[in-house]
């Protein structure tokens, strides 16, 4: 290994240093955004890549790529598509696309009688569903999340995964249609 000229050394410190104040975002501005985002942030790369601390790990990835980029942000809306797109260039990355996915734990309290038998069928249908999407190709499965568990609009949809807005109205009616033959039964390579 050669040794280091002092040009080069400090290039590097300064590079270093930039790297080091790319951390733009204070604490308090830094712990509300992340109350607001990291549960729906975990749930979309819990779905995405069907293992909890595999989404941990990405969730703090995501984050810490985040507040990295030196860029400033529009809105919050702005702030919270920056991070689902990092997240979902991240789950592409890790090659995770056919990992069966179980349900996430039911938060209500068992035992009611009443509601023992909705609970039953429930759980059913949320089965037969992640089923269903994990049948999905990667994209269709995130632009389906993203618009309806999330409610992100088509533009919004579109910075998140890397697309054009324009893809995104084609992409959901695919992976609907797509979702909707899985769910009765029959399967098709759209």
């Amino acid at each position: 290994m050669r040794e280091l000229t002092y040009s080069e050394l400090d290039r590097l410190q300064a590079r270093a240093l930039e790297t080091d104040e790319s951390l733009q975002m204070d604490q308090d501005t830094f712990s509300g955004m992340y109350e607001r985002t990291a549960r729906p942030l975990w749930v979309f790369l819990w779905r995405r890549t069907g293992n909890a601390q595999l989404a941990d790990d990405l969730l703090q990835e995501t984050y810490y790529r985040f507040l990295k980029m030196p860029n400033v942000f529009e809105s919050e809306a702005h702030r919270k598509n920056y991070l689902y797109r990092i997240a979902a260039n991240l789950a592409h990355d890790n090659h995770r696309s056919h990992v069966p996915q179980t349900t996430i734990p039911d938060e209500r309290e068992p035992g009611h009688p009443a509601t023992e038998a909705c609970d039953i069928e429930n759980s059913e249908r949320r089965a037969d569903l992640n089923r269903a999407m994990a049948l999905l190709k990667p994209r269709q499965r995130d632009a389906l999340w993203l618009a309806y568990a999330e409610g992100a609009s088509h533009q919004e949809i579109a910075m998140a995964l890397g697309l054009k807005t324009t893809s995104v109205k084609l992409l959901l009616f695919r992976a609907r249609r797509k979702l909707a033959n899985l769910l009765r039964g029959e399967r098709t390579l759209s």
